[in-house]
Formats: structure tokens, C-alpha cells, sequence
């Protein structure tokens, strides 16, 4: 059974544990970890009691839209649909707390994913630790 559950108090354990093994030992990240995690909502996908996926999101704007990143899968529950649910909640989430639109720093290598979810490409491709990333945003 899934379960998706929400924390507003600073990064939650399951959290950290699942962006450990995807950014930092599979992809090579270094700065995963920041001030942002202590003022976020995070959600993190339980499968059976088993946590599976996390992301977060913030606003910089007073909640007029949110910024959502951070988005893993743990590599033994990939394509099950976790990380389409888990940006569907975020997203849902966003709108009940009178959000207009969702935006995101895509990997390049990622943004069919956010496409498929409704998400739109702007601006120009940039670097982050070396990754190409692009801007991406949907209304709500």
C-alpha cells in the first residue's frame, strides 16, 4: 500500500537517507543538503511501510506559486509511478494553499518526466555541480 506523508519541520530522516542514495552516491552530488530543507514541506512515499521517494517544496514569493526539487526515487522502486505521485501531491498540496503555479530546476536529463506531469520549459539551459538543469513551470 502507498502512503504519502507530509513534514513541515525541518528535513525528516527518510528524507535525507533516499536524497543520500540517489544525489550524492548514485549521481555524484555535493551539495545536496542546505537551509532550504529547514523551511520546506517535504513529502516522502512510504510502499508498504518501506519509504520509496521524497521531494520538497518551498515559496520564496508568499506562496503565490512554490518551488519543488529534491525529487528521488529510490532505484529498487523506479518506474512504479512513485515520482509522478509524489510531484501530483506536492502540486495538489500547492494549489489548496492558493498557489498559482508550480516551478522546478529540472536535470535535462529528467524534464520528459516533468513534461508528461504538465510541466513547460523555460529560459536557457545552466549548470548545477556540473549537471545541465533547465527551468521548468506549470500553472495550477
Amino acid at each position: 500500500m502507498e502512503e504519502i506523508k507530509f513534514y513541515k519541520n525541518g528535513l525528516p530522516k527518510e528524507a535525507k537517507m533516499i536524497r543520500t542514495a540517489v544525489f550524492i552516491e548514485e549521481q555524484g552530488f555535493r551539495d545536496e543538503f542546505d537551509e532550504t530543507d529547514d523551511r520546506s514541506l517535504h513529502a516522502v512515499l512510504f510502499i508498504d511501510g518501506n519509504m520509496a521517494g521524497t521531494a520538497r517544496m518551498f515559496t520564496e514569493d508568499g506562496g503565490k506559486s512554490y518551488h519543488i526539487g529534491r525529487v528521488a526515487v529510490l532505484k529498487e522502486y523506479r518506474k512504479l509511478g512513485i515520482g509522478s505521485d509524489i510531484m501530483n501531491a506536492l502540486c495538489k498540496k500547492a494549489k489548496e494553499l492558493g498557489a498559482g503555479k508550480c516551478e522546478l530546476s529540472a536535470q535535462c536529463r529528467a524534464k520528459g518526466f516533468y513534461a508528461k506531469l504538465g510541466f513547460t520549459e523555460s529560459g536557457e539551459i545552466y549548470l548545477d555541480e556540473g549537471c545541465p538543469h533547465i527551468y521548468m513551470e506549470k500553472e495550477l
